[in-house]
């Protein structure tokens, strides 16, 4: 089990036991691309793949951070020293939400943490959300905030780490990755106004209905830190200020082509477009799930990546691929998920297809000459909590 592989990995390394073992899911976006930062929509499922944190406070001031994933090496830092520049690399996710809390007004001791992570790294299913997601469980527990105990307190801590992500980590995302992470329900997706900050719970059961929700991890690069993210962030940003609205939410999907007449590039139009439309596809799907519609959730999945791959300009090859493939195999509907450039797709299929329509994806990845992806299917799991 990957809590006692966290609990036996922090006693091998410091010696003795930590004093708990925490952990939070990873994610898959049904639906609403690019639009958390607009201030939209968006419809994610918590993933049954979750990171582990096993943590002990110290009393010296002082972050020690190991990982499996990263050979077991020790990070230290003293909480006073992080800054975006320290401690860099992947234990920035994790010191990131200690400057968070401290930021807050919480008084914040050092720590030992190990960590263990069963949520694929790079694949776009917000490996980084769930490891600052379980360190912040983590201390809501250890300082005794109960925040894990309501929404609310959920909320305030998805928001601690998101500004841990954006500030200290330097990946300027929205905060639907941390929300979905702390406030999911089981067989539920959430639909998040992320303007709001408020969350509706949907109910998600593909098994009731024979479906179920491929995951193809590309193993295609994926970073969000490398400018192109923050570039398309801008791009909204400029035009929303253009328009003289606040976020992108306020132009209604029924006003689109006159807001599109009012701006100067082809870009910056195209951008906007995507992200008008993929709100409006939000609520589409939410009202075809609650119908039990699933042939126009699958229209919408595919509409979705057209856009993200046309307009928004950040599908790849192998998302491309992935996506066609799934489609030509029978799939009710497919798309890319995630920031993109690398990452996952998603496929809507039937039950008894899952293990054909894998087959066909990885074969199509071979004969193109690409690294074999790794295909699973996925359920709607539950938030971060504590473990052991």
């Amino acid at each position: 089990m990957p809590a006692a592989a966290a609990a036996e990995g922090f006693h091998r390394l410091r010696g003795s036991a930590p004093e708990g073992v925490w952990s939070a899911p990873g994610r898959v976006n049904l639906i609403g691309e690019h639009t958390d930062y607009n201030g939209g929509l968006a419809l994610p499922i918590a993933l049954p793949q979750r990171t582990y944190a096993a943590v002990r406070l110290r009393d010296d001031g002082h972050l020690r951070v190991s990982s499996d994933v990263a050979g077991g090496d020790v990070v230290d830092v003293a909480v006073a020293d992080i800054t975006p520049d320290l401690p860099g690399g992947w234990a920035s996710y994790v010191a990131g939400v200690w400057w968070a809390v401290h930021r807050s007004g919480q008084d914040v001791p050092g720590a030992d943490v190990h960590l263990v992570s069963d949520v694929p790294v790079g694949a776009g299913l917000s490996s980084s959300a769930a490891l600052e997601c379980c360190v912040a469980a983590s201390l809501s527990d250890l300082l005794g905030l109960g925040l894990l105990e309501h929404d609310d307190g959920r909320a305030r801590l998805a928001a601690w780490c998101q500004e841990a992500e954006n500030v200290i980590a330097g990946a300027p995302t929205g905060g639907m990755d941390q929300a979905i992470s702390m406030r999911a329900i089981e067989a539920h997706a959430a639909l998040l106004d992320c303007r709001s900050g408020g969350v509706e719970q949907v109910p998600f059961d593909l098994t009731a209905r024979a479906l179920a929700l491929l995951v193809v991890d590309t193993r295609a690069e994926h970073a969000l830190v490398d400018g192109q993210y923050a570039a398309r962030r801008r791009s909204c940003e400029r035009a929303a200020a253009s328009l003289g609205v606040a976020t992108l939410r306020d132009v209604p999907v029924t006003g689109l082509d006159d807001a599109l007449a009012r701006l100067g590039d082809a870009v910056t139009r195209a951008r906007v477009r995507h992200v008008v439309t993929e709100i409006d596809r939000v609520t589409r799907c939410v009202t075809a799930l609650r119908a039990g519609d699933v042939d126009e959730v699958g229209r919408l999945f595919v509409a979705s990546h057209t856009s993200l791959r046309d307009d928004y300009e950040v599908s790849c090859r192998e998302l491309d691929l992935a996506v066609d493939t799934a489609l030509d195999q029978g799939a009710l509907g497919a798309r890319m998920t995630g920031g993109g450039f690398g990452g996952s797709a998603i496929a809507l299929v039937r039950s008894d297809d899952v293990e054909r329509v894998s087959a066909a994806v990885t074969e199509a990845f071979n004969r193109a000459g690409l690294r074999e992806p790794g295909c699973f299917a996925v359920t709607a799991g539950p938030a971060a909590g504590r473990d052991a």
